[in-house]
């Protein structure tokens, strides 16, 4: 069916502090044009943080002045690892870690709440389809793009004909856990970095906050124990630190991001040879900070993606816009495309 001018879908965007939320309406006007958060309670179990989830959809009503008998879905995105249907792993995930939400169908929970239908994806996903959408406009369906979130760990997401490749069990777009060559990344000296998964060499173990505390930070510390960050309390907080190092010019912050660049250029490189994407998206936290760094930073992801001379005429490297918000609006548009052209079934797969 096709959505009248009048009908709105709400987005979700479930983190591990906050929800935000937002409203989007049938013409593809956003109600809101700005964080609007409430607490998530993803700590205190599944049943006070669907409730939770429902307040922040009460909330964002409320706060556009939206009437609710206008609402004809919700979409909603989560942190990983969950199912395509949003079930969450029988092994939790950082948000889910408690064993009441080992297996949790937290998509089902919430419709049932709302008595509406949700949408379902993961963060990542939620992120690339905004930022598809936002650059390409009306000719989304036209298009495709790939996206990498450098965040914790390494998210993403695959977008095809304007919408979100899930994949049989809702592991498309998982990026973080693609191996990629280490040879020209690494120094002579420098060990093959290890990823929280129990793989060595794969992007995240390069291209995360995480990546940096356990691998790429130790690493050149100790070739300079003289550096500023060797002070810190402590591994994460230098890890968090080396962002502003590197807006600085700092010499070492800089060798640390143009390692993450490259593997992330690399990443890119395998993706063209697989989906020979429209466009590339860069998101996480270099798109907050200081705008020459951040566009340094692009730059070298763009040097490092090897593509032939018809792919380099025909692609653009961007980065994900309104990071903050991304998710929210992702899921909205998401909620949305699911109104005009209802998805084919996905099988009720859960992450193992």
């Amino acid at each position: 069916m096709s959505p009248s001018d009048r009908q709105l879908v709400v987005g979700l965007d479930n983190g591990g502090t906050c929800n935000n939320a937002t409203v989007l309406e049938a013409s593809g006007r956003f109600l809101v044009d700005r964080l609007v958060e409430t607490p998530s309670e993803v700590l205190n179990g599944p049943d006070v943080a669907v409730r939770a989830l429902v307040d922040a959809f009460d909330n964002i009503l409320e706060v556009t002045g939206a009437p609710r008998k206008l609402v004809a879905a919700v979409g909603l995105d989560t942190p990983g690892p969950a199912s395509a249907n949003g079930v969450i792993s029988s092994r939790g995930a950082t948000n889910f870690s408690q064993p009441a939400w080992h297996g949790f169908d937290i998509r089902g929970a919430l419709e049932e709440r709302l008595g509406l239908p949700v949408v379902y994806n993961n963060d990542g996903n939620a992120a690339a389809l905004y930022a598809h959408h936002l650059y390409f406009g009306a000719r989304a369906t036209a298009h495709s793009s790939v996206s990498a979130i450098v965040g914790t760990g390494l998210g993403g997401g695959v977008i095809e004909a304007g919408r979100v490749v899930r994949g049989a069990v809702g592991m498309g777009g998982e990026f973080g856990h693609v191996h990629i060559p280490m040879d020209g990344l690494l120094e002579a000296d420098q060990p093959v970095p290890t990823c929280n998964c129990g793989f060595s060499g794969d992007v995240e173990s390069v291209a995360s906050l995480t990546g940096i505390m356990n691998n790429l930070l130790p690493y050149w510390l100790a070739r300079h124990p003289d550096h500023e960050l060797a002070c810190a309390e402590s591994p994460r907080a230098a890890a968090k630190l080396v962002r502003g190092y590197g807006e600085a010019g700092d010499p070492l912050a800089l060798k640390i991001f143009e390692q993450q660049a490259m593997a992330l250029g690399r990443l890119f490189t395998i993706a063209a040879n697989f989906t020979d994407p429209s466009a590339y998206f860069v998101g996480g936290g270099v798109v907050e900070a200081a705008p020459a760094f951040r566009e340094w930073f692009l730059a070298k992801v763009r040097e490092h993606t090897v593509l032939r001379a018809e792919q380099s005429a025909a692609a653009v490297f961007a980065l994900v816009p309104d990071l903050d918000m991304a998710g929210a609006r992702g899921s909205a548009i998401a909620a949305m495309e699911a109104l005009i052209t209802p998805a084919a079934p996905v099988a009720p797969a859960v992450v193992i």
